[in-house]
This record gives C-alpha cells, structure tokens and sequence, in this order.
C-alpha cells in the first residue's frame, strides 16, 4: 500500500473505525489504541482490495475484532473501566442525549449491530459480516435492542420512549 493510499484511507475511514471501536469498548483511549492498532495493521497489510467497499468492510472487520480482543483480554476483565463517555459534552439536543446514553447501556452485541446499522448505514448483510454473525441473527438483534431502547426510554418517568425511538428512526 503506498503512502498516499494509506493516507487517504485513514482520513476517510479513521473516524469510523474510532466509532466502531468506541461504541464496542466504551472508553475513549482504548478505542483511540484500537484505532491506531487498526490503520498500522493496514499500514502493514500487503493485499490488495478490490474497491472501496472491500477496504471498508475489511476496516470494519479489523476494528470488531480488535475490540474484541481488548474486551477479553485480562486486564479488560480484571480491571474497572472508567466511564468517559459520561464526562463528554452532551449533544444540545436532550431527546438525542437520553437516546445516546441508553443505546451505550446496551449490551456490546446490540450496541454494535445498532451503532453499525443506524449510524454508518450499514446493511443488515453488512453488519452481519462485520460481526461474524448471521444475517437473522443480526435482524434479531436490532428488534432486542429497539425494544430495550423503547423501554428504556418510557420508563424514565417521560413515557415518550416510543417518540425517541422513532425520532432518531430506530422504529
């Protein structure tokens, strides 16, 4: 890969592949490592893709895995993670800022599936080979999570978790 292909790579792509990664860890230095972990290993990769989609899916797959791979790691499990999403600045819109917050309470597999689907636009077919799982299976997790999500969101006391939900077009 030369230099400019890799740069080019990285500056569209290195703001997914921090998403990706923070969504799946929910820290912000360890989805900044997963990120840096990521483009050295294209950096470092001598194969050639087939077109854009290609490099990204492979991108996608990369940060998942690297994910992963922290989120079983000893440290990861024996440690107590700080949450820093909490001291970030909220999004000025409240509806948006509640939404966030409890898409981020969400289980990692949910909280990917519906990061990847909603916010990256990624197709069910997509999603599905990025986590390595069936395309069914990926269907059943986004009905989980905006079923979480809505109650979720009614049970704050508002009882408008369903407008959230369908606010943010997670209906």
């Amino acid at each position: 890969m030369t230099d400019e292909t890799f740069r080019q790579a990285a500056q569209a792509y290195g703001d997914t592949i921090y998403r990706v990664a923070y969504h799946a860890v929910k820290n912000q230095a360890d989805a900044e490592d997963i990120m840096q972990t990521v483009l050295l290993r294209l950096l470092e990769c001598d194969k050639e893709f087939e077109s854009e989609e290609h490099l990204k899916h492979w991108l996608l797959r990369v940060s998942v895995n690297e994910s992963r791979k922290l989120l079983r790691s000893f440290w990861r499990r024996t440690s107590v993670p700080l949450e820093e999403w909490h001291d970030q600045a909220a999004p000025e819109d409240g509806q948006r800022a509640e939404l966030m917050r409890a898409v981020m309470g969400l289980e990692t597999k949910y909280r990917l599936t519906v990061y990847l689907y909603y916010y990256e636009g990624c197709s069910v077919a997509e999603v599905a080979a990025a986590l390595r799982a069936n395309p069914s299976t990926v269907q059943t997790w986004l009905l989980r999570a905006r079923a979480r999500l809505r109650k979720e969101l009614s049970d704050d006391g508002e009882g408008e978790g369903s407008h959230y939900v369908r606010s943010a077009g997670l209906s």
